[in-house]
C-alpha cells in the first residue's frame, strides 16, 4: 500500500531537514522569504468581518545575517533543520486537514458586539527560538557531567522496567501452587507484562512528542511502581495478571522514550555510545532478575510477593530520581517553557513556541502510530524480514527463562537462586557484543567521512551476520551440553557467551539499520518491529515447557538452532541487495549517490526520475507533498 498524503507531507518535511551546504542556505534565505509568503497565503484564507482592517505584512530581509556565522556553524544549520523536521513530524501537526474541516462551518461572530480585530503582524516574529548553536538551554550544550548523570538515571530506569519483566518467572511455580493453576497459567504473568511492552509505546511515544520527554517518564514510573505494589498485594489470580499487564504497559515508556532522550542530548560522535549502553540495559535487565527472584523464593520468610515488592522499590527510586534530577531534553518542549516565561514577564500574549501551534488530531494519531507501522510491517520486505528475525531472537530471550531451569535445576539439581546465576554467561556475551560495536565506531566514522558524510545503511549489517552465526551456534552448544548430568554445568553456562553475543549484536545493529534505511519513517519502522517482537516475547514462554518436555532438551535446542541458522541469510541478503530493495520502496527514498545509478526510483515518485542530483530529487519530493515542506525562517538565527 503506497504512503498516504500525511506520510508524504512528513517525508517532504524530513527531506527538507537534511543538512545542506551553508552557502546554499544563505543563498536561499537572501533570495526568498518563505515565511512571509506563508503568512500572506494564510492571511488570504482567513475570512474578514465587515469593518475589519488588515495590517500590512512586511518582509524584513535585513534581519538575515548573510555571511555572519552560517558558513562557519554547520551545527546551527543542522539544528535549524532538526527543529523543522521535529515540528512537522510531530503527532497533531497536520493542521491543514483540520483547517479544511473547520472551514465547512460558518465563522462564528466575534461576540460582545465587537467587529473582528485586524490581522496580527507576521506570526513568525513572535516565535521563540534557541539563541544560536551554543545556547545553554539546548540539551546538546549541557555540561558532560549533567549528561552523564541523566544517562545514568535513565539507564537505571530502563533496567528497572526490563528487570521487572523476568523476575516474576521465578515466582510462577509458587503462584501456581498457591492458586492451584498450571504452570502455563502462572506464566501469563510474564507474557502479559511483555504484551504491555507491545502496546505501551503507542501511547508513550506520541505523548513524548507532544509534551516532551520528562512528563511521560515521570508519570510512567509512578504508574509502574503503583501497579507493582498492587501485584504484590493482590488477593486473587486475575488481579495478579491484570496488574502485571499494566505494569508492563507503564514500564514500556523508558524503552520507547529513553533512546529519544539520548538523541536529544548527545551528538553524532557520542550518541552511538549512549544508545549502545542504553540497549545493554534493556537486554541485561531480564537476565539479572532470575537469580535474584530465585533467592527470594528460596527464603521462606519472604515468599513470591517480594519479587514484586523489590521491583516496586526500584520503581519508586526511579520515579524519585526522574522527578528531582531529570530535566526536559526535547527541544520543542524547552522552547514552550521559554515562551511561557517570556509571556509572563513581558505580558506579551503573542509570544509562543512552534510546538504550541499543534492541534491533536485523532485521525492523524491513528495514522502515524498504528496504520503506518502496520503498513511498513506488511509491505516493506526489510521491515518484515528483520522484524521476524528479531521477534524470533527476542522470543528466545524469554524462552530461556524456562529453558535454563530445565537444564540447571532439572538436570544439574541446582536451586533456583544458584541456577539463575548461570545467566551471567549470556550477560558476559552481551557485554562483549556491546564492546565490539563500540570498538567499530572509528571504522564506521572513517567510512562515513570517506563517503562525504553519506551513510550507507548496509554498513551496519556485518555484526548482525556474525551475531546470527554466534547465536545459532550457542543454541546448539547449550542443547547438546546441557541434557546430560555427567557434562559439567560450566559447559552449557559458557554457551551463553555465544548466545548473548549474538542476541546483542543482532538487536543493536538491526535497529540502527532500520533507522538508517527509513530515516523519516524510522519511528514507525521501530514501532512495527517492537510490536511484532513483543508478541513473540509474550508467546514463546507459553509453549517452552511442552517443547522441552516433549522433545527433550537436546532436540528442542536443535530445532531452535536450525531455525536460527535458517534466518542467518536474512542480513546477508540485505547486505548484498539492500540498496536495490530500498530503491523500490515507497518509504525509503534517499539513497547514496553511489547507489543511485543502479537503483530504480520508487514507482510513486516518477516525477523525480529526471533529477540529476539528490537536491533536485528532494525538491521534487517536496513539490509532490503539496508544498508542505517547511522552509527556513527569515531569521537564520532561529537555530535549534
Amino acid at each position: 500500500m503506497p504512503p498516504t498524503d500525511v506520510d508524504r507531507a512528513v517525508e517532504a518535511a524530513e527531506l527538507d531537514a537534511v543538512p545542506r551546504r551553508a552557502s546554499d542556505e544563505i543563498e536561499r534565505v537572501t533570495s526568498e522569504s518563505s515565511t512571509a509568503s506563508t503568512s500572506s497565503s494564510e492571511s488570504a484564507e482567513r475570512p474578514h468581518h465587515q469593518g475589519a482592517t488588515t495590517a500590512p505584512i512586511t518582509t524584513n530581509l535585513s534581519r538575515v545575517p548573510t555571511q555572519r556565522d552560517l558558513a562557519r556553524h554547520e551545527t546551527e544549520l543542522s539544528r535549524i533543520h532538526t527543529a523543522r523536521s521535529q515540528h512537522s513530524a510531530t503527532v497533531g501537526r497536520d493542521t491543514k486537514s483540520i483547517r479544511s474541516a473547520k472551514s465547512r462551518k460558518p465563522l462564528p461572530s466575534f461576540g460582545g458586539g465587537k467587529p473582528y480585530p485586524p490581522l496580527l503582524p507576521n506570526q513568525e516574529d513572535y516565535v521563540v527560538e534557541f539563541d544560536g548553536p551554543d545556547d545553554p538551554l539546548h540539551a546538546l550544550n549541557w555540561p558532560m557531567k549533567k549528561k552523564v548523570l541523566t544517562a545514568a538515571i535513565l539507564g537505571f530506569t530502563t533496567m528497572t522496567a526490563a528487570f521487572g519483566s523476568s523476575i516474576f518467572s521465578a515466582a510462577t511455580v509458587a503462584v501456581g501452587n498457591e492458586y492451584h493453576v498450571s504452570s502455563e497459567v502462572s506464566l501469563l504473568g510474564v507474557s502479559l507484562y511483555v504484551l504491555g511492552f507491545a502496546t505501551g509505546p503507542t501511547f508513550w511515544a506520541p505523548l513524548s512528542e507532544l509534551k516532551g520527554r520528562r512528563l511521560p517518564l515521570v508519570a510512567s514510573m509512578f504508574g509502574f511502581s503503583i501497579f507493582s505494589v498492587a501485584n504484590a498485594t493482590a488477593k486473587d489470580l486475575q488481579t495478579i495478571l491484570i496488574t502485571r499487564f499494566f505494569a508492563g504497559f507503564f514500564g514500556a515508556c523508558p524503552l520507547a522514550v529513553v533512546a529519544a532522550v539520548f538523541s536529544d542530548t548527545f551528538d553524532n560522535r557520542t550518541r552511538g555510545i549512549a544508545v549502545t549502553v542504553f540497549s545493554m540495559t534493556v537486554f541485561t535487565g531480564p537476565l539479572l532478575a532470575p537469580f535474584i527472584g530465585g533467592f527470594i523464593i528460596e527464603n521462606q520468610s519472604l515468599g513470591w510477593r517480594w519479587t514484586s515488592y523489590i521491583v516496586s522499590f526500584m520503581g519508586f527510586l526511579s520515579f524519585g530520581l526522574n522527578l528531582i534530577f531529570l530535566r526536559e531534553t526535547y527541544p520543542p518542549a524547552i522552547l514552550v517553557k521559554k515562551a511561557s516565561e517570556l509571556r509572563r514577564r513581558t505580558l506579551n500574549w503573542g509570544i509562543h513556541a512552534k510546538q504550541e501551534e499543534i492541534e491533536l488530531d485523532l485521525r492523524e494519531l491513528v495514522s502515524k502510530n498504528f496504520s503506518r507501522p502496520m503498513r511498513l510491517l506488511f509491505t516493506e520486505p526489510i521491515v518484515m524480514l528483520l522484524s521476524i528475525y528479531m521477534a524470533f531472537i527476542y522470543g528466545l530471550l524469554y524462552l530461556f527463562l524456562t529453558a535454563y531451569p530445565f537444564v540447571f535445576q532439572g538436570v544439574h539439581r541446582m536451586s533456583p537462586g544458584i541456577g539463575g546465576l548461570t545467566f551471567f554467561g549470556m550477560i558476559v556475551g552481551q557485554l562483549l557484543a556491546g564492546l565490539a560495536i563500540l570498538l567499530q565506531q572509528p571504522w564506521y566514522m572513517r567510512k562515513l567521512s570517506a563517503n562525504n558524510g553519506i551513510a550507507v545503511p548496509e554498513w551496519r549489517l556485518p555484526p548482525v551476520i556474525a551475531g546470527g552465526v554466534a547465536f545459532s551456534g550457542g543454541i546448539f552448544w547449550f542443547g547438546w551440553s546441557g541434557y546430560r548430568a555427567d557434562i559439567h554445568w560450566i559447559v552449557p553456562t559458557l554457551s551463553g557467551i555465544l548466545t548473548g553475543f549474538g542476541l546483542a549484536s543482532i538487536f543493536l545493529q538491526s535497529l540502527n539499520y532500520l533507522v538508517d534505511a527509513y530515516l523519516m519513517f524510522a519511528a514507525s519502522a521501530i514501532a512495527a518491529n517492537t510490536f511484532l517482537r513483543s508478541l513473540a516475547g509474550a508467546g514463546f514462554p507459553l509453549f517452552a515447557k511442552y517443547m522441552f518436555d516433549g522433545m527433550g532438551i537436546q532436540w528442542a535446542s536443535t530445532l531452535l538452532g536450525c531455525v536460527a541458522a535458517v534466518m542467518v541469510p536474512i542480513p546477508i541478503i540485505f547486505y548484498l541487495y539492500g540498496h536495490k530493495i530500498r530503491a523500490k520502496s515507497s518509504y525509503a527514498p534517499d539513497y547514496p549517490d553511489a547507489q543511485r545509478a543502479s537503483a530504480p526510483l520508487p514507482e510513486d515518485e516518477e516525477g523525480v526520475a529526471g533529477s540529476s542530483s539528490m537536491e533536485e530529487e528532494k525538491g521534487a519530493l517536496g513539490t509532490a507533498a503539496n508544498g508542505s515542506a517547511p522552509r527556513l525562517s527569515r531569521d537564520a538565527r532561529s537555530a535549534v
